[in-house]
Parts: C-alpha cells; structure tokens; sequence
C-alpha cells in the first residue's frame, strides 16, 4: 500500500528533519508513528500528503510515485488519503451538516451525492443527531467526530491521524481511537502519528519509532518505549 524509499528531508543550511527513512505499510495495517516533538513524524505526513519534496527518495502509494507528483494531481491524491489534524480545522460559522458537505462541494459532488453521503458518515461518527449545530456548540471529542467524518467523505484506502488527541481528554482520547480501529477493521489503513504513550501501548499495534529523524524501531506489536 505505501513505501517510504531512502526518505531524506534536508532544510538548509544544516538541518536534516528526516535522513534515510524506509519501511512498508501493508494494506489494512494500523500503524502508529511515534517519537518526541522534533522527531520527523510530521515531515513524513507532509511529504506523504505531497505538501513537500523530499530531498531524497521516494513514496510509492499503490504503484504512484507521489514524490514525482504532478500539481495536477494531488487533489486525486488526498481523495484517496484521509486526513484528521489535532486543532479539528472546522470552519466556525458552518453547522456539522455543512462542514462535512464542504469538503465535498469544492471538488464539485453533486446535492444529490452530498444529501447521501453526509447522514452515512456522521452516522459512522455517532453525530447523526447533532447535524445542525455549529462548532462551539460541541466538545472538543465531538468536533474531532466531525473532523473524522468530513475525512471519510470520500471513502479513502488511507487515514492519517496527526496528533488526533492532543487536545482531548482521557474520556474522549478512547472513544476517537476506537472510532480509528473500527474504521480500520473494516479495511481502510490507518496511518496513527502521535506522542501518546497510552494510546500506542492500548492499541497493542505496528510501531514504528523515529529518533531524530531517523527509524530506531519497527515492532508488529509494539509499545511506545524511548
């Protein structure tokens, strides 16, 4: 599903924010990027997400070189990838409805398409019954569900979570990753990029740990361990 190849990023004059970086993600696996803030988890994520080059080595999603990636085709790109950020990125003056009918609107679906997909996935989300209210009208676990579900809209192969919890609580930090590993057990790759050291050691999944850029582990079922 996805190969990170020989991945370097190097920020002159003498920064290397990842340096070599490889490993294989299969299809359907849950696998969780750890390491401390500065680690190069989110350099990966942006060159995954073709918002940067890496200065060396490649990214092969499927049989697409992403790293040669024309303009052109990176809205193609993040149909295919799901993408769930730490600060929800919820536009505040659109109801739940609205904000996940956007995300289908600007790549030009049409209403009868919209009127069908948006119950489905807040629906996945359990928000089926909050569907008009606005984002300062929810907790910070329900915007994330919102997040989640404007995600989800085009039924992507891959999600990326960067930091998903970092500004939730315990109670609601458990509901969201169950929502991840539900969405994973029904075959989609879950692609888990945190600093949460219980969330990685409760999922009991893939870990693969970055060091200052660099992969100092790769555990099948692993824990977070620095």
């Amino acid at each position: 599903m996805i190969t990170f190849k020989n991945i370097t990023k190097f920020y002159p004059p003498n920064t290397y924010a990842v340096k070599d970086v490889s490993f294989y993600i299969e299809a359907g696996e849950f696998v969780s990027i750890v390491g401390q803030s500065g680690a190069g988890k989110t350099t990966l994520v942006r060159i995954l997400l073709a918002e940067e080059k890496p200065t060396e080595g490649s990214i092969i999603v499927g049989d697409w070189d992403i790293t040669r990636i024309k303009p052109s085709e990176i809205p193609i790109l993040r149909r295919q990838i799901g993408v769930v950020f730490q600060d929800f990125k919820l536009l505040p003056r659109k109801t739940v409805h609205e904000n996940v009918a956007f995300a289908l609107e600007v790549c030009g679906s049409k209403r009868k398409e919209i009127k069908e997909i948006v119950p489905q996935v807040l629906k996945i989300v359990r928000l089926e019954k909050m569907t008009n209210r606005f984002p300062r009208e929810l907790s910070g676990g329900e915007q994330q569900r919102v997040s989640l579900a404007r995600a989800l809209v085009y039924q992507p192969k891959i999600l990326i979570a960067d930091e998903p919890t970092g500004n939730l609580d315990s109670i609601n930090t458990y509901e969201i990753i169950e929502l991840f590993r539900q969405i994973n057990e029904l075959g989609t790759t879950v692609l888990l990029v945190t600093h949460n050291r219980e969330v990685v050691n409760l999922l009991k999944k893939r870990v693969i740990l970055l060091d200052r850029g660099i992969v100092v582990s790769d555990r099948k079922r692993g824990k977070y361990i620095l």
